[in-house]
């Protein structure tokens, strides 16, 4: 079955967030690149996904005025086809000609997709229930997905491992096969 890496939301905004932690971010970022490297090496395809919101505010890292709508300088990346999005789910994202992330996949045949990206809990969650609801074959490569802790509504931290740990609850066997990088190819 034909495969795509999806990297979704690996970009600059994030670093202007408040609640951006940057602790996990070098391994986080060293996994990525392995899969990027190691799909390159292999002829799959590098897909690249942005989040960029309405407006043109400068304060808002996600407007395209901000200038942080774009890849991590860490990232090496040569993207098949970059996809904009204005919602979590990646599958909603489009080319600057207006292509969407599902047309092209399936007008190359493909039926696989490893997810990656940043936020592990709400674009990556998101992207693959919609591409498993959608009929393609997902595996969520979780250590190449980054959060944030975040707090409860009762004030309760919940780290961002805790977080990783129920999303791989709730998505593996039921959304996707959940893998770490070292097997997601295999």
């Amino acid at each position: 079955m034909k495969q795509a890496l999806i990297v979704i939301d690996v970009q600059e905004s994030f670093r202007r967030r408040p609640y951006f932690r940057d602790e996990e971010l070098p391994r986080f970022l060293r996994n990525v690149q392995s899969l990027i490297d190691r799909c390159a090496a292999r002829g799959i395809a590098l897909l690249q996904v942005f989040h960029e919101e309405p407006g043109d505010d400068p304060g808002n890292p996600f407007s395209a005025a901000s200038g942080c709508v774009r890849a991590m300088p860490e990232l090496s990346l040569r993207a098949d086809a970059v996809f904009y999005k204005q919602v979590h789910s990646a599958m909603f994202g489009r080319t600057e000609d207006g292509a969407t992330l599902e047309a092209w996949l399936r007008e190359r045949g493909i039926g696989e997709l490893l997810i990656s990206g940043i936020r592990t809990e709400q674009c990556c969650e998101t992207t693959t229930r919609h591409a498993s609801d959608l009929g393609f074959s997902v595996r969520y490569v979780s250590d190449a997905t980054l959060t944030f802790p975040m707090q409860t509504r009762s004030g309760r931290e919940v780290s961002a491992q805790e977080i990783l740990e129920r999303t791989e609850l709730v998505l593996d066997g039921r959304f996707a096969r959940i893998v770490s990088t070292a097997d997601a190819l295999a």
